[in-house]
């Protein structure tokens, strides 16, 4: 067991809220295979994009205000925080290239924050709350859109992804310098052991874990092109996007 400032890691309590969200991920891919291409999936799509925000901003509000905030923690600088974000508008739009983001932010980032989760609150805490809403919703999401409905990936979306992290974490960088703040451990390693001790000091580590996820994404793009090269489907890049 891993002891965290307040929520502890692989405990019971941890256990249960992991084997809760592998639930709905199964339900929620056998939902989206079930409804594909009809009139319940737009509903369904739309309802699920309202969703988010409706549940999210409001355990957010609190962590802006006087009496909580805290520069470090509290701004949405963190991928996760643009992770929901984008799932918003590719559940409203089946966006590829939001759906791209969702995808791979969703499925590495977002899920390693599933699995050994910073997080100082503990029960009934609001960011308690807003930490594992934020983290489940979006890999929902991300696994609703591409292994239910099959809105899938593909280099195109990949390169977009690859670019907007990039300008993401040179925007990040920037302001954690000015501010002082050290979001996304990019301007420094968490003071606590991390397996970024492992990659060198900065900004060597920094380099070395953009080029792992860079390789980790194109390993999870790969199937998708392949499969929609067996299948002589059209190029993902000129699907029309849905406006409706």
């Amino acid at each position: 067991m891993t002891p965290l400032a307040g929520f502890d890691s692989f405990t019971y309590e941890h256990l249960g809220l992991v084997s809760g969200f592998l639930l709905v991920c199964v339900v929620i891919v056998l939902i989206g295979r079930s409804h594909r291409g009809t009139d319940r999936e737009l509903a369904f799509r739309r309802g699920f994009a309202i969703a988010i925000p409706c549940i999210l901003i409001p355990l957010q509000i609190p962590q802006l205000l006087p009496g909580d905030f805290d520069a470090g923690k509290s701004l949405p600088l963190q991928l996760c925080d643009l992770a929901w974000i984008a799932a918003i508008y590719a559940l409203w739009t089946r966006n590829p290239f939001a759906t791209a983001l969702v995808y791979f932010w969703g499925l590495t980032l977002t899920v390693q924050g599933i699995v050994t989760p910073s997080l100082g609150e503990t029960f009934p805490d609001t960011r308690y709350f807003m930490f594992w809403s934020m983290h489940f919703l979006t890999v929902w999401a991300a696994v609703y859109l591409t292994f239910g409905l099959r809105v899938p990936v593909n280099w195109r979306t990949y390169r977009f992804a690859v670019a907007a992290t990039a300008g993401w974490a040179v925007t990040v960088m920037v302001i954690n310098e000015l501010s002082g703040t050290n979001y996304g451990y990019l301007n420094e390693k968490p003071s606590s052991g991390s397996v970024l001790d492992l990659m060198g000091p900065w900004p060597v580590y920094v380099v070395v874990e953009v080029g792992i996820l860079i390789g980790l994404w194109a390993l999870m793009t790969w199937p998708w092109v392949r499969s929609a090269g067996r299948a002589g489907r059209e190029p993902l890049g000129e699907r029309r996007v849905e406006t409706r």
